[in-house]
């Protein structure tokens, strides 16, 4: 069972959609590349490579146009595309969980997180930030460290965004807290175009503020590729909806 929508955002000032998979179970928000639509993950076959947890009613997946990714992609200015990233989060928070939560009909319905390359980063990201939302995050292939991209200029709007960044800081409270009954897997491979230190950098820093995390290397035979992730999500998937 398939569904889409589309709403205007006055947090981004332009439209997004919001695409469905499957009838019942946990719901699971699969952030597409930094190119890609709500339909990205259906083009590259990751929702074929779902079908059996789907077709069993264990996940419902959902998927969101990447509007952070564009602007990082597209070379906006720095600080336009750290004010995109931020306001993304807030979309994410408020609007995206809310349509979630409707179509499950719940008020309070947790959420998996998850997504490769900078969807990887967004899966984090999310799951850092809003762990009253998000109990886990699937990162795959991921890059973490957006700060390449600011050419030497520091901006508020993308600390707080950042979790390599704002997470050493975060002060102890109910925030971390709860954020340390959460788990984050950070997976990939180490063939073309791989960066494992990425993952081993990210996760050191969120296992320094305790918050339980992984590591998964899958080995030279898998590239930074949509064919690596068909392998990899059912798997973790799998394993967090027992």
């Amino acid at each position: 069972m398939k569904a889409r929508e589309w709403w205007h955002s006055d947090r981004l000032g332009e439209s997004l959609s919001l695409t469905r998979w499957g009838a019942t179970g946990v719901p699971v928000l699969v952030f597409p590349t930094a190119g890609g639509d709500s339909e990205e993950i259906e083009r590259f076959r990751l929702v074929d490579a779902l079908q059996p947890l789907l077709a069993a009613g264990r996940i419902k997946v959902y998927s969101v146009d990447s509007l952070n990714g564009r602007a990082w992609l597209r070379g906006a200015p720095p600080g336009h595309a750290s004010w995109v990233q931020n306001q993304f989060d807030a979309v994410v928070r408020n609007e995206v969980v809310a349509a979630v939560r409707a179509d499950c009909h719940s008020d309070d319905i947790e959420i998996i997180a998850a997504g490769p390359s900078i969807g990887a980063f967004n899966a984090l990201a999310v799951t850092c930030r809003h762990p009253d939302v998000f109990r886990a995050a699937v990162c795959m292939s991921g890059t973490y460290d957006l700060s390449r991209w600011l050419e030497g200029t520091w901006w508020d709007d993308f600390y707080w965004s950042s979790p390599l960044h704002y997470l050493p800081g975060l002060p102890e409270g109910p925030h971390i807290e709860m954020l340390r009954r959460r788990f984050v897997i950070f997976a990939h491979g180490s063939g073309a175009w791989e960066n494992p230190g990425e993952s081993w950098h990210a996760a050191g820093l969120v296992g320094s503020r305790g918050v339980p995390n992984r590591v998964d290397d899958w080995g030279p035979d898998h590239a930074h590729d949509w064919a690596t992730w068909r392998q990899m999500l059912p798997l973790y998937l799998d394993e967090l909806t027992r």
